[in-house]
C-alpha cells in the first residue's frame, strides 16, 4: 500500500501556514483490502476510509467522469491501477494537485509549486469546466491568499458561466462557499473574481446590481456603491467580525440598487427598499436565520444608528424594541459593529471616530436599568404594565440623552 498526503495540506505547508487537516490518497488497493487492513469505510459517494489508529481519512485513488450538469453529475472509477498522477489530474487547481509520499518527497506533475510561488490560481486541465463549484472555490482561494487568476482559467470560468453551468449550482453549496469566502482575510476578492467572470450576476444578482450605482461624493469619495460594499466588507474582516456580521455588511446597502434614477446620487429610503432583495437572497440560498435576521436589521436600521445622537428618546426606544436589543444585546452589538464598518468603509474615513456605538450602548444600558418586574408587581391594573414599563424606559433614555448632550 502506498499512501500520499495530498491537496491543501501540501499547499499550506509550502506556504508556511499551519496544516489543520491532512487528506490521504492510497494507490494499489481495493475497498476489500482496505477493510482487511483495519480501515473503516465512511464514504457514501467515494471509497473513503478512516485509519484504524489516527482516524484520518484515506481515499482510494480515483478518476471522475461528468454525467450531467451541475455539482452532482459525476461518476467515479477507483481501482488498484489508478495512479497518483491520474488522481491529481482530476483536482481543480495546480496548487491543490500536489502530493507528498511517505518520505516527504514532493510529487508535482502540474507545476503547482511554481504557481504557488507566483501567486497564480491555474486550473489543472480541461475537466475543470465539469464542476461549477470550482468557480466558487477559485474565488475563495483568491480571497484567502490574494492570488490572481490565470488568464486561461479566467476564460474557462467565463465559458462555464455562458454555458449555464453555474445556474445548476444547488443553494446549499453556494451558501457553503459564500460563507467561507466571507470569512477569508480579504472577502472582497471573492466577489471581484466572481464578477470578473460574470458569475456574480447569476449567483448573487442583488449584490452585482450595486456596481455602477453612484452615491454622493461628499459622503462617499468612492462614489460607486459596489466599491463601497466591498470596502465595508473588508473592514468587517479587519475588525474580526463573525459570519453573521460580515453577511450583514455585504447586504446593508442592497436597496441602493433600487433607487429611482431621478433621485441619484441620493438614496433616500434605500433602507426600506433593501428589505425585499435581502429577503430574496436569503430565501434563495437558504441562509441561516442568524445571518438573515442580522442582515435585515442592518438593512433597516443602519441609518438610524448613524444618526442616533439626533434621534428623539421615543425613537430610540422604538429602535431598541424593534431590534429586540433588550433581550438580545449581543446581536445589537453586532449591528453596531457593522455600522462602524459602514462608516469606515470610505476612503479617507477609515480611522474616523464612531461615537455612535458608545451612545447606543448607553441608551441600551439606560433601558435595561428599568426593573420591569418591580413595575409589574406594583401595578394593580395588569393591562397597563407594558405602558408603564415603556414610560419608565423612556424616562431613563431621556436622562441618558441629557447626560450625553
Amino acid at each position: 500500500m502506498k499512501t500520499y498526503i495530498v491537496g491543501g495540506a501540501v499547499r499550506d505547508r509550502l506556504l508556511g501556514l499551519p496544516v489543520r487537516d491532512r487528506d490521504w490518497v492510497v494507490t494499489g488497493e481495493t475497498p476489500e483490502s482496505m477493510r482487511r487492513r483495519g480501515f473503516r469505510p465512511v464514504g457514501r459517494d467515494f471509497p473513503v476510509f478512516l485509519h484504524p489508529d489516527t482516524h484520518e481519512e484515506y481515499a482510494l485513488a480515483r478518476t471522475e467522469r461528468k454525467t450531467a450538469r451541475g455539482y452532482h453529475g459525476f461518476s467515479f472509477h477507483a481501482a488498484p491501477d489508478v495512479t497518483l498522477e491520474a488522481d491529481l489530474a482530476r483536482r481543480d487547481l495546480t496548487i491543490n494537485a500536489m502530493a507528498e509520499d511517505e518520505n516527504g518527497e514532493l510529487v508535482d506533475p502540474f507545476n503547482g509549486r511554481q504557481d504557488l510561488a507566483a501567486g497564480i490560481l491555474r486550473h489543472v486541465g480541461e475537466a475543470f469546466v465539469e464542476d461549477p463549484v470550482r468557480i466558487l472555490r477559485i474565488a475563495r482561494f483568491a480571497a484567502r491568499f490574494g492570488f490572481t487568476v490565470a488568464e486561461d482559467t479566467q476564460n474557462l470560468m467565463r465559458f462555464m458561466v455562458d454555458d449555464g453551468e453555474v445556474d445548476h449550482l444547488v443553494p446549499e453549496r453556494v451558501w457553503q462557499e459564500l460563507s467561507k469566502g466571507l470569512m477569508e482575510a480579504q472577502p472582497s476578492r471573492f466577489f471581484t473574481v466572481l464578477r470578473d467572470c460574470g458569475a456574480l450576476a447569476r449567483i448573487l444578482p442583488e449584490v452585482d446590481a450595486l456596481w455602477g450605482v453612484p452615491q454622493r461624493a461628499d459622503y462617499h469619495p468612492e462614489v460607486d456603491t459596489g466599491v463601497h460594499a466591498m470596502l465595508v466588507l473588508d473592514q468587517s474582516a479587519r475588525d474580526g467580525l463573525g459570519l453573521a456580521a460580515r453577511f450583514a455588511a455585504l447586504c446593508h446597502d442592497l436597496g441602493k440598487a433600487l433607487t429611482p434614477a431621478e433621485l441619484l446620487p441620493r438614496h433616500s429610503g434605500h433602507e426600506g427598499r433593501g428589505e425585499a432583495p435581502t429577503r430574496a437572497l436569503c430565501e434563495r440560498l437558504r441562509v441561516p436565520a442568524e445571518c438573515r435576521d442580522l442582515a435585515l436589521l442592518t438593512v433597516r436600521f443602519h441609518s438610524h444608528i448613524h444618526r442616533i445622537r439626533e434621534l428623539r428618546p421615543d425613537t430610540v426606544l422604538r429602535l431598541l424594541r424593534e431590534c429586540d436589543a433588550l433581550r438580545r444585546p449581543a446581536r445589537f452589538d453586532d449591528l453596531l459593529a457593522v455600522c462602524r464598518c459602514d462608516a469606515h468603509g470610505r476612503p479617507g474615513h477609515e480611522q474616523d471616530a464612531y461615537p455612535q456605538i458608545t451612545i447606543a450602548r448607553r441608551y441600551l444600558d439606560a433601558a435595561q436599568s428599568v426593573n420591569a418586574g418591580d413595575i409589574a408587581r406594583q401595578t394593580p391594573d395588569k393591562s397597563t404594565i407594558p405602558y408603564r414599563i415603556d414610560a419608565a424606559r423612556l424616562c431613563a433614555i431621556e436622562a441618558a440623552k441629557r447626560q450625553i448632550s
